[in-house]
């Protein structure tokens, strides 16, 4: 809902025009003609409704009456969804755009903050709001209300102020005051109709829009139509579990004019969370437009058959519940209920919020009592009304860890990557206990999802370098047993000290056949020569070649010697797996 509040940026000269600059304050039943001049929201457009002026509520619309002033009308230069801020063209095409007027002086606005004329104050207002001066306007307007309280123009003046700056809810209040106050005031039901349009709320927009009494060229009742066909496909879309064609369906009615609509954007959440992006659920929540000060009661229309107000925390429940916040959860729906007690969608969403929400409760009570088997029990029974419950699956995850069960702690954190792929607590419990397995591709491919999660925990660099290393351990000694892969042994001293003269690292593996600690890295070494192309390896027997040993003063094995171009660097007896390895890596890289 990017555009929700920027809309009133553009150029204020039409809404100027629309303000009222009567010099009489309203009169209860007085009825202003059409030569007042159109709507505060309005925007220009072919008439699309059956003629005979009724409108779609059965009520005859009021004529047009005759202009009192010139016979050249007000003309929409470029409409917006905010009716009522393009240019202004004099008589149509061919005329010029009208300039934009000069503010009131700070000395005037002073005056007029401490005078005590309505009339006068809202004058001055009214050039501030020309002006695009809208914080200011207000404050005049405010001080016009203050004096002269039953005043319908300032009512109404103010609702132009509050809605050019952003301040929708009030706006309406102030609209409805107004029209409490003059009831056949035909500018305060047309800015309503607008605004309600904007909220999403088709039956409240098209009674006001009726009560207006005025028939111009009927393109909002065109929009109205466009909405009420958007919502009534997107309410069929639900039913069915569509939810893409949803989304579709409520951004097409955010473009017709519901950009300030509390319920469509609460409805993009609960698709979102249906098609498990759990992201942009939240923000959608996040995004939802609060409408503070709207008049209660103004929203006790019908959305999918809830009550409108209700609708808003029904959702939100549901997107907290995903996400964990079982506590936000149950305040949620309380509200819902509260809100519409005897819907039978929002009665179903209570009993499984509560019900998820006092499993989990239970569930980490006898997980914190050492109670793993019955605290896997405890999750089980929430995911039997929450099925795509992340939160529980991880957390029966590290129950069934706990048992030494691996293989159904990894299927519990595939249930919950699967809703949210990205959720570190369960690829940590899910690279554990593929550990346990030996599964070293898979934890690899975990601790690279973390590392990406996390790209500065030095743990997780360090799980991620040691998984590898494992993997390549596992994957090569395979390789070497099975395709024999085996490194170049000498036996005759003048190809030994050729060998060991030549260019590059060389590492000499000096063994003996009987010898338990050769048998056992004699795999490794095999391994090495795959993992460090670079590096040449010969192995030598000295048991079988007494002169090589001898020259070499090996005197215990096995013993290991690394030469670079001639030279020797390193010597190691009995080595590590991993000071050999990291002696030959280092070498490599010199």
């Amino acid at each position: 809902m990017s555009n929700t509040l920027h809309q009133h940026q553009q150029n204020p000269s039409l809404e100027s025009k629309r303000l009222d600059q009567g010099s009489r304050a309203s009169r209860p039943g007085h009825r202003r003609s059409v030569s007042a001049g159109a709507p505060l929201i309005y925007s220009g457009g072919a008439s699309l409704l059956p003629s005979g002026n009724i409108c779609p509520s059965g009520k005859v619309l009021k004529p047009l009456l005759p202009s009192r002033g010139p016979n050249r009308t007000d003309v929409l230069g470029s409409g917006t969804v905010n009716y009522g801020r393009g240019s202004i063209m004099r008589g149509g095409s061919g005329a010029y755009p009208v300039p934009l007027p000069v503010a009131a002086s700070p000395l005037t606005v002073k005056r007029a903050l401490g005078g005590s004329d309505p009339e006068e104050v809202k004058r001055v207002g009214n050039e501030l709001y020309r002006s695009g001066n809208f914080a200011e306007a207000l404050a005049l307007y405010d001080r016009a209300v203050a004096i002269s309280p039953g005043n319908a123009a300032c009512r109404s003046n103010r609702a132009a102020a509050l809605t050019a700056l952003g301040r929708l809810g009030e706006a309406a209040r102030e609209c409805h005051e107004a029209v409490k106050l003059d009831p056949a005031y035909a500018r305060a039901h047309k800015r309503l109709a607008s605004l309600y349009l904007r909220f999403g709320q088709v039956e409240n927009s098209r009674r006001h829009l009726c009560l207006s009494g005025i028939q111009e060229d009927q393109s909002e009742e065109q929009k109205l139509l466009l909405l009420e066909k958007h919502l009534n496909r997107c309410a069929d879309s639900r039913k069915f579990g569509d939810w893409k064609r949803v989304l579709r369906e409520l951004e097409a009615a955010i473009a017709v004019g519901a950009d300030f609509s509390p319920q469509i954007v609460a409805c993009k959440a609960e698709a979102y969370l249906k098609l498990h992006q759990l992201e942009e659920a939240e923000s959608s929540l996040l995004n939802i437009p609060k409408l503070e000060g709207c008049p209660a009661g103004s929203s006790q229309t019908k959305f999918f058959g809830m009550v409108c107000e209700a609708y808003v925390p029904f959702v939100s429940a549901q997107v907290e519940m995903a996400l964990g916040r079982f506590e936000n959860a149950v305040v949620a729906v309380e509200k819902a209920s509260m809100l519409d007690y005897s819907n039978v969608e929002v009665g179903r969403i209570v009993n499984v919020v509560k019900m998820v929400a006092r499993a989990r409760s239970r569930g980490n009570d006898l997980f914190s009592s050492g109670k793993f088997s019955e605290a896997c029990s405890a999750y089980g029974e929430g995911l039997k009304y929450d099925n795509s419950n992340y939160v529980l699956y991880c957390n029966r995850a590290i129950c069934w860890s706990k048992l030494g069960l691996w293989e159904q702690s990894v299927q519990d954190c595939n249930q919950a990557l699967n809703v949210q792929p990205n959720y570190t607590k369960a690829l940590f419990r899910r690279a554990a206990s593929n550990t346990k397995l030996e599964r070293w591709a898979d934890v690899v491919k975990d601790y690279q999802a973390l590392k990406r999660e996390l790209p500065n925990d030095n743990e997780v660099t360090e799980s991620l370098r040691r998984a590898q290393l494992t993997l390549e351990k596992s994957r090569l000694v395979v390789y070497g047993t099975k395709f024999g892969v085996e490194v170049e042994e000498i036996s005759a001293l003048d190809k030994f000290k050729a060998a060991i003269a030549s260019a590059g690292v060389l590492v000499v593996y000096f063994k003996e056949a009987s010898n338990e600690l050769c048998e056992e890295i004699s795999p490794f070494i095999n391994t090495l020569c795959v993992r460090y192309p670079s590096v040449k390896f010969i192995k030598v027997d000295a048991d079988e070649c007494l002169a090589i040993a001898k020259t070499e003063s090996i005197r215990s094995v096995p013993t290991f010697k690394i030469y670079k171009n001639g030279e020797k660097v390193k010597e190691m007896i009995r080595p590590t797996h991993q000071l050999l390895e990291d002696s030959v890596r280092r070498s490599s890289s010199l």
